[in-house]
This record gives structure tokens, C-alpha cells and sequence, in this order.
């Protein structure tokens, strides 16, 4: 079952993120076989980060519950709200998908 876990940073979340930024990747690199989709929410200028979105695959939602209550970003106090919905998929089209991490 698809889960999307979509969370809203704190206020000045950069030292944060900072911080936990490479336990992130690697929780993120144990997981692959649950990560389908993970970025960062944007800022309209670009750069500044305010959130992120992980899609995972997981069982149920407990399994997503979980999922999100061990990832490093959360567990560091990097967001000031988490809200995970089971979703379905629908289209799915990845050759739409930007070429760069940063969307160009």
C-alpha cells in the first residue's frame, strides 16, 4: 500500500537539517525497498527548504507510522507537523520527471 508522509518544517530548520542530514540518507538507502518517491518541499525561490514528501510502500499503516517515527529528520525535530495518508496510484509517467534533483 502507497503512504504519502508529508512534512512542514520548523521555523529556521536549516542547523536541523543540517545535523541530521546524512542519518537521513543513509535511513533512506536501508529502506529502498519501502521508498518509492522522497524529496524536499521548496521555498518559491528555490533553495530554501520548508518540508518533505516521502512516498513509501509499505503494508499497512502502522508499518507507515513507523516508518516516519524512526526517520532522523523527524526524530531530530526537523518538523513542526506530519500528516501520512494512504494513497492509491494513479498516473504514473517518470519520463515527466525533472532531470535534476532540483527540478530543471
Amino acid at each position: 500500500m502507497l503512504y504519502i508522509i508529508y512534512q512542514e518544517d520548523v521555523e529556521n530548520s536549516g542547523p536541523l537539517r543540517e545535523r541530521h542530514k546524512l542519518a537521513h540518507f543513509r535511513y533512506l538507502e536501508d529502506h529502498d525497498d519501502k521508498l518509492v518517491l522522497g524529496g524536499a518541499l521548496l521555498a518559491d525561490d528555490g533553495v530554501a527548504r520548508v518540508g518533505s514528501v516521502l512516498i513509501i510502500n509499505v503494508a499497512n499503516r502502522e508499518e507507515a507510522e513507523e516508518f516516519s517515527a524512526y526517520e532522523p529528520l523527524r526524530k531530530g525535530g526537523v518538523f513542526k507537523s506530519v500528516k501520512i495518508t494512504h494513497m492509491r496510484r494513479g498516473q504514473w509517467n517518470p519520463d515527466a520527471a525533472p532531470k535534476t534533483p532540483e527540478g530543471n
